[in-house]
């Protein structure tokens, strides 16, 4: 949606679970020397002021990272996302918040490799400023992710991770997201996807998790987030439903998100929800 900015939203609630779950599987994939591929199909800008410009039109971040940014009592993987967003503020203030694709390429090593698409040629163009630390390793492309995701796959290395979050302004966006899957699964079955979707009325929001069941994956898992009772915003919260999840992110959410729904809890209808399918 050539409209849409994520710099409105930066460092909201649902970017915390976004990327926090996106650090997990990088971190996995880590573990092992083998190379990895980190493919985003609606990559924004890469990074966020929250001092100034759009960030400051709505403030949603003052309910996301800046609920977590003081606090001394953080479990450790949540420790380790917090980690990520203090480089970007070394001075202490809260000034600027990371994108997923500045997350990616903090975790990346030199034998990863970043493939990264935008749509809006303005974001793209901020996007390649951003990225120039890696820009041996970064591929950046202004154009449809969703189209452009199957040349991509398989990945040389065979061992990617695929994020996909549009913004779900048009409501085929929705079905579009679970047909690019579907796809990608045929020419890639043995990676991770993890499909980032907002908590709305909407029915296209709340069918899609069912959809993302219904895939031939085999494996899955599915956490969303709700901050709010439903109705009382627009967007009550979100979810990430993670094809090929990593065996230790279940654990991991386990123990994190009851500690994260209470810190984010804008009123007592917040809560999660933690499911999962093993292959």
């Amino acid at each position: 949606m050539l409209s849409y900015r994520h710099g409105f939203h930066a460092g909201n609630h649902a970017d915390v679970l976004k990327h926090f779950v996106q650090l997990q599987v990088l971190r996995y994939l880590n573990q092992k020397d083998k190379a990895w591929w980190y493919i985003d199909t609606h990559a924004g800008a890469g990074l966020y002021r929250l001092d100034e410009g759009y960030a400051t039109k709505l403030s949603e971040w003052q309910d996301g990272i800046g609920r977590l940014w003081e606090r001394d009592d953080l479990p450790v993987g949540l420790s380790d996302y917090l980690e990520v967003v203090r480089t970007l503020n070394p001075d202490g203030r809260l000034r600027a918040y990371p994108g997923s694709p500045w997350i990616a390429l903090q975790a990346s090593r030199e034998q990863d490799r970043l493939r990264l698409f935008e749509l809006h040629t303005n974001e793209s163009d901020y996007l390649a400023e951003n990225m120039l630390s890696g820009k041996a390793r970064t591929q950046i492309t202004a154009g449809d992710g969703l189209k452009g995701l199957k040349a991509l796959l398989p990945p040389p290395p065979r061992r990617a991770l695929v994020l996909i979050d549009p913004s779900y302004e048009v409501r085929d966006e929705y079905a579009q997201v679970v047909d690019t899957l579907e796809d990608a699964l045929q020419r890639f079955a043995t990676g991770t996807y993890a499909v980032w979707y907002p908590l709305l009325s909407k029915p296209e929001s709340r069918r899609l998790p069912d959809q993302l069941k219904a895939l031939p994956a085999k494996a899955w898992l599915h956490v969303s987030l709700s901050v709010a009772t439903p109705g009382a915003v627009g967007m009550h919260g979100s979810g990430m439903f993670v094809i090929n999840p990593p065996w230790t992110l279940e654990a991991e959410l386990r123990k994190i998100m009851p500690w994260l729904a209470g810190a984010l809890a804008q009123d007592d209808g917040a809560g999660f929800v933690l499911e999962s399918r093993g292959d």
